[in-house]
């Protein structure tokens, strides 16, 4: 190869390089209607700089999306949240003047977003469940099997439980939210999702572990999760989902949800190298580096609403 050629390919390496990264992905996010993001047992919206979804908001945004992102009980019933959710859907579409939301929500996040494309499904377009409590998690039952309704030790672990689910809403600005524990464990159980997922149909699989519908009453529905506990030398929270992930007896789960019990709808992976806290880029960003960036995975997912009309 001549000398000017290799100059020609080096100088429009070195312009391409210093290119912003925004013209590449101008409107790869671009989502048709908002994004509306929700958060999980025991989530917030944001707390001081921390957001739950940290750093997912900015960077739909960055290419193109309109997103919010929500607060509803830290610890409450799936019913209770969804009504609070769908309050706040109804807001969101009074400000932007759109006529439907895309919803994502993480853990109990994913029946909560359930529950409001369920009772209105003409405000949705989408619904994309991340690591969420479709079927019910392991570890809840074995909190109610240990610490079994009406015990003392059922009631000093919903006293301890209310106390932080409310120190967290004091914390994010929402301190009249109402808190319940009890009622939160009694939803994300087997028993509780079984008898929610009679209520509320849509999306769930009829097999142990295959897809559900893709669409049902114009909603499209989505899932994905993680299928790894310890993913990053660094966080904390690590150990922690390692010794909860003993209650799945083996199965594959991410901590703190059952892979199969994830899904919903179409099934884009359930075995990411992640943890249940890596599904939101938690705890601040300290993530498996060995595979795709959790905040990547919601680009995509917006790419893919996107590409669908949504």
């Amino acid at each position: 190869m001549n000398k000017t050629l290799m100059k020609k390919l080096f100088a429009f390496l070195i312009a391409l390089s210093l290119l912003p990264a925004q013209t590449w992905a101008a409107g790869y996010t671009g989502t048709k209607y908002p994004i509306v993001l929700v958060h999980g047992l025991f989530g917030f919206d944001n707390i001081g700089p921390v957001e739950y979804f940290y750093g997912i908001p900015a960077a739909l945004r960055a290419d193109g999306s309109q997103v919010f992102v929500t607060q509803v009980s830290a610890a409450n019933s799936t019913e209770v949240r969804g009504e609070q959710l769908l309050a706040e859907v109804q807001s969101i579409l009074a400000v932007t003047g759109a006529s439907k939301v895309n919803l994502i929500g993480h853990s109990h996040g994913g029946p909560t977003t359930r529950y409001v494309a369920s009772v209105r499904p003409d405000l949705v377009a989408s619904v994309t469940s991340i690591g969420g409590v479709n079927k019910g998690s392991k570890f809840a039952d074995f909190l109610l099997g240990v610490a079994p309704v009406g015990s003392y030790s059922n009631a000093v672990v919903v006293s301890l439980s209310n106390g932080l689910a409310k120190l967290i809403s004091f914390l994010s600005g929402q301190p009249k939210l109402p808190q319940n524990a009890l009622n939160a464990a009694q939803s994300l159980s087997t028993a509780g999702s079984l008898k929610f997922n009679v209520a509320h149909p849509e999306g769930i699989p009829t097999s142990a572990c295959g897809e559900g519908a893709y669409n049902v009453h114009g909603v499209a529905y989505y899932s994905w999760s993680g299928a790894k506990q310890t993913t990053n030398f660094f966080d904390v929270s690590d150990p922690v989902l390692a010794l909860t992930s003993l209650a799945f007896n083996g199965e594959k789960n991410d901590g703190l949800v059952g892979s199969c019990s994830s899904h919903l709808g179409q099934v884009i992976r359930d075995d990411y190298g992640m943890n249940h806290l890596d599904e939101v880029n938690q705890v601040i960003g300290l993530v498996n580096i060995f595979e795709t960036n959790p905040v990547t995975i919601y680009r995509q997912q917006a790419n893919r609403l996107k590409n669908s009309g949504l």
